[in-house]
């Protein structure tokens, strides 16, 4: 996913914009809501806690989003989740306020191949769930997600096979870098 991460950022860069990385894991972010971070529907202004603020202002410095994720149990996973349900809060994402962001780019690494998620319809879901129930909901009109099957394929667990399914997965990342730089 790192290796992703950057040649998606290396596009980006090429194409003049400046990029700020947040990685939750590295930065020790705790997805867990506490009390002072649960939205208050009582009253307009509300002190959430000072990691909260944080990151509405690290949000604040940027015009787009994009999210690259593990898709576990036909979902963004816990720490992505946690992320969003703390900082995408009450009068700054939704309610009196909405996000200002003019777009976000959802790209979920899945296992599974596209067969089987089409199969139930868990990519449909999905992308419901981001581009309607998080994107929209928050008022960012221009939300795409994109899948990118089969990370855990024989090719890709097979080291013979490895270095031509990472070209492939680079080569993607670095197509979708090109097009959120141009949209």
């Amino acid at each position: 996913m790192q290796v992703l991460t950057m040649e998606f950022i290396r596009k980006l860069k090429e194409a003049g914009h400046t990029v700020e990385l947040l990685d939750l894991y590295k930065e020790e972010f705790n997805p867990v809501i506490f009390e002072q971070d649960e939205p208050d529907w009582s009253r307009d202004g509300y002190e959430y806690s000072p990691i909260v603020h944080r990151e509405i202002d690290r949000m604040n410095r940027n015009e787009a989003l994009a999210f690259i994720f593990p898709v576990l149990w036909y979902n963004i996973q816990a720490m992505l989740k946690g992320y969003i349900d703390r900082v995408w809060n009450y009068n700054y994402a939704y309610g009196n306020s909405k996000l200002p962001h003019k777009k976000a780019l959802w790209i979920g690494l899945a296992g599974g191949s596209k067969a089987h998620f089409a199969k139930r319809k868990y990519d449909t879901m999905i992308e419901h769930y981001l581009n309607v129930g998080l994107a929209g909901y928050t008022g960012i009109s221009n939300s795409k997600v994109e899948i990118m099957y089969d990370t855990l394929s024989e090719k890709a667990l097979d080291p013979a096979q490895f270095p031509e399914f990472q070209k492939e997965i680079l080569e993607n990342a670095y197509k979708l870098g090109l097009e959120f730089a141009t949209l």
